[in-house]
């Protein structure tokens, strides 16, 4: 594959690929989980700390490992094809396309803002709980055109990725210097007298009680249960970071400008997430955050600074942050799928380039299956399946960092994890707290996903299978 892909051009498809609809909504539900703005500011640091960790982590793997295919290629060098086949099967059913799915669905539902005959219209069909509207059609339209855009050439999605992020960067910066000047009555000391006992009080008044029937609260238990309920939020929102990683074959000197392109990208949107927190704490009052309309804090909060402009305001916005992720997430999933398909893993057809030097098969292959997922509206329930596994798989490879310096010690290493191994154990100290509250307070979030990951199993047994036939 050719480099063509600079620095700056990897720092705009970490930010652009993080930045999508969550920072917009999620803040509603982590609020009614924690009742403080102490914890909710709490969070997002944590979950930057957590970001920024593995970011850091998986440098050192991306200068072992400079092909394409990213993640996939670092576990299946590391575990074996079985485990890389499973994060591949993860990410092309459910990890990539669903979050390509529920993102253009984010898009068309702001668009609807604008257009509010998109959601007053009758659906196009339906049939019980299933119907189809036009939001979903526009959401699938938008995949689908960005699909073809980037099967023309890495060119066009590179100027489209790098248009669209600093795009969406420049209006959260105008969002955070207007949040804080133009607001005429704060709210800060007023959310910051909920001290950091407040939030089990407040979780039982909007029937949030975090604790399982006949359960008593031991120390803080219930607390960290309430923290990891609220992560689900902020980590669905930080995400995607090492779609980059999938990029590797394309992006000039791979050895050093991934991990650089990580930390930088990593660093400064878990800044501008909590930045835009705290004009949600600054704009809005506590049930003004978590009882915005249609969850929401960030439509809320640009009308209290923007008046009703700001609803239009909010709604622009967000229609370029989503595009610009979607775009972001096409353009660098399709290339896991092709290396899948050269390891034998994966549709024959997805590992052949077009005359544009583009996987065009694998990129159809990913925007036809997360239309279905748009159109069938389930994407939602299966994100939240997948969350669980999408940090399971987050640990399995930052792990591998710890791994490799065990097992092969003496392998060329460009770059190290900085402060290792402090770094990758603080990663793995944070997700394993995350996953094991998980467990036991949000059930719901982790065995659907886990078992979903695990059908794979079969299907790797059966491709394997073929081969041994051949």
């Amino acid at each position: 594959m050719k480099r063509q892909l600079k620095l700056w051009d990897a720092v705009m498809l970490v930010m652009g690929s993080m930045i999508g609809s969550g920072i917009f909504i999620v803040s509603s539900d982590m609020m009614r989980n924690l009742g403080s703005g102490y914890w909710l500011i709490a969070v997002w640091v944590i979950t930057g700390i957590m970001t920024v960790a593995a970011a850091i982590s998986y440098g050192e793997l991306s200068s072992m490992f400079p092909k394409a295919g990213g993640q996939y290629t670092y576990i299946s060098e590391i575990f074996g094809k079985a485990s890389g086949f499973l994060y591949g099967w993860g990410l092309f059913t459910v990890i990539q396309t669903g979050t390509i799915a529920a993102v253009a669905m984010a898009f068309g539902k702001f668009t609807a803002y604008l257009i509010p005959w998109l959601n007053n219209s009758d659906p196009i069909f339906q049939n019980g709980g299933f119907r189809i509207t036009w939001v979903q059609i526009l959401a699938i339209l938008v995949i689908l055109l960005l699909t073809f855009i980037n099967t023309k050439g890495v060119k066009n999605g590179k100027l489209l990725q790098n248009l669209f992020t600093g795009s969406k960067i420049i209006a959260l910066l105008g969002l955070i210097v207007f949040g804080f000047l133009f607001i005429s009555q704060s709210q800060w000391s007023a959310n910051m007298n909920f001290g950091w006992s407040s939030f089990q009080d407040f979780g039982k008044e909007v029937g949030n009680d975090l604790l399982p029937t006949g359960w008593k609260e031991i120390g803080g238990m219930a607390l960290m249960g309430g923290i990891a309920a609220a992560m689900v939020g902020s980590v669905f929102s930080s995400v995607a970071w090492e779609n980059v990683t999938f990029m590797s074959g394309e992006i000039e000197n791979p050895k050093k400008n991934i991990v650089k392109s990580m930390v930088l990208g990593t660093s400064a949107v878990m800044v501008l997430y909590l930045l835009v927190n705290l004009v949600y704490l600054n704009a809005l009052d506590r049930d003004g955050i978590a009882f915005a309309d249609k969850n929401r804090p960030a439509v809320a909060a640009s009308e209290m600074i923007f008046g009703n402009l700001g609803t239009i305001i909010m709604a622009v916005l967000v229609m370029i942050s989503t595009f610009g992720c979607i775009n972001g997430l096409v353009l660098a999933g399709a290339r896991v799928y092709q290396t899948m398909a050269k390891d034998g893993l994966f549709f024959k057809s997805a590992m052949v380039n077009n005359k544009f030097d583009v996987p065009e098969k694998s990129l159809w292959m990913q925007g036809i299956w997360a239309s279905v997922l748009a159109l069938s509206g389930q994407y939602g329930d299966l994100l939240d399946m997948i969350s669980f596994v999408i940090v399971l798989f987050y640990m399995i490879t930052v792990f591998g960092v710890i791994y490799m310096r065990f097992k092969k010690p003496d392998m060329e290493r460009p770059y190290k994890t900085w402060l290792y191994p402090l770094t990758p154990v603080i990663y793995l100290l944070i997700g394993s707290a995350f996953c094991i509250l998980l467990i036991i307070y949000k059930p719901q979030y982790t065995w659907p996903g886990f078992i979903l990951i695990l059908t794979g199993l079969p299907v790797y047994w059966m491709i394997n299978r073929r081969k041994k036939i051949r």
